[in-house]
């Protein structure tokens, strides 16, 4: 079968999502880059997830809905590449959003570096329940050879803002759904970025087109089930190199203090001393230091969350 020049595969991992699946399909189908063809993997969901792809699938032809048991986020998106026609792949979250130009903006810088780039991400806004922007603090600038420093901090930052080679996600072995299986998700994430930096460079288009939601909830399991999860992540790294050990140490200490400053945000305070007893235990140091910045930390999520702007879907907005 030809292939259209320029197609861009969307997959779109989708679980138990009928509160925001609407939203995020819409942005995607938005896109002022219309050459795509989106794979919603529906991975056993039980409301009316599936209902809702199918509705947007039977408007749009580009849109394929695809059903498996419930395997976790790896499996699903590993599906959706699986499937892909395309050579470039943009992975996005069920309850995430896209800017109206975020695919036709990384595509255009991916095709200006050329075959060495493997991943174009973008910056990200954290948005709430309702779409309400609540954090643009997301605004790293690292390109070319960022192995050593996506070892300290997520450049990326979440699932939804990359747009990758498939041949770069396929030699990495896509995403890991062994760390399901032992209980720790939450870093398939970074260690795709990881396996892809060992053999390609990264470019960035700096702006915020991506639309990352954080919704307030329990965080007591959660933060102990990512912590775990980029424990072992790291451990893996640092078997096939020990020279990696002291990035990846500052990755430890940096997803704990985002993980305590988030707990502190939401006044989970029970579990923001649990975190911060984690990173007291190890970097002390570090943990004092830590305390100087929260209160800073704060008043800007609030200055943030106070204006009530939703993250703008349209293509005359970047949100700059």
């Amino acid at each position: 079968m030809d292939i259209a020049p320029d197609l861009v595969t969307v997959v779109v991992p989708a679980y138990n999502a009928q509160s925001t699946l609407d939203e995020t399909l819409w942005s995607v189908r938005a896109q002022t880059h219309a050459n795509l063809e989106i794979l919603v993997v529906d991975d056993g969901s039980i409301d009316a997830t599936a209902s809702i792809a199918e509705r947007h699938a039977a408007d749009d032809k580009r849109i394929k809905v695809i059903r498996q048991p419930n395997q976790g986020v790896a499996a699903a998106r590993n599906k959706g590449l699986d499937l892909a026609r395309a050579e470039y792949v943009a992975p996005v979250d069920a309850d995430d959003l896209w800017h109206a130009t975020k695919i036709q903006k990384q595509l255009a810088l991916m095709k200006e570096r050329g075959a060495r780039v493997g991943l174009v991400y973008c910056w990200s806004a954290h948005i709430d329940e309702r779409s309400r922007i609540i954090g643009r603090r997301h605004t790293p600038t690292f390109e070319g050879n960022v192995f050593g420093h996506l070892c300290r901090l997520n450049l990326v930052g979440n699932g939804s803002a990359a747009l990758m080679r498939a041949e770069a996600m396929r030699r990495a072995g896509g995403y890991d759904p062994e760390l399901r299986r032992k209980s720790a998700q939450g870093s398939e994430d970074i260690k795709l970025y990881l396996q892809i930096a060992l053999g390609y460079e990264f470019a960035v288009v700096p702006e915020y087109l991506t639309g990352y939601r954080r919704v307030s909830g329990n965080m007591s399991a959660d933060w102990q089930q990512m912590y775990r999860s980029f424990e072992l992540v790291a451990a893996s790294f640092e078997a096939e190199d020990p020279l990696t050990r002291e990035g990846l140490n500052a990755g430890r200490n940096n997803l704990l203090r985002t993980l305590f400053i988030r707990a502190v945000k939401e006044f989970q305070f029970a579990t923001a001393l649990g975190i911060y007893r984690a990173l007291l235990k190890r970097d002390r140091y570090y943990a004092i230091n830590l305390l100087a910045r929260v209160p800073a930390a704060i008043a800007r999520n609030f200055l943030e969350s106070v204006t009530g702007k939703r993250f703008n879907l349209k293509a005359d907005d970047t949100l700059m």
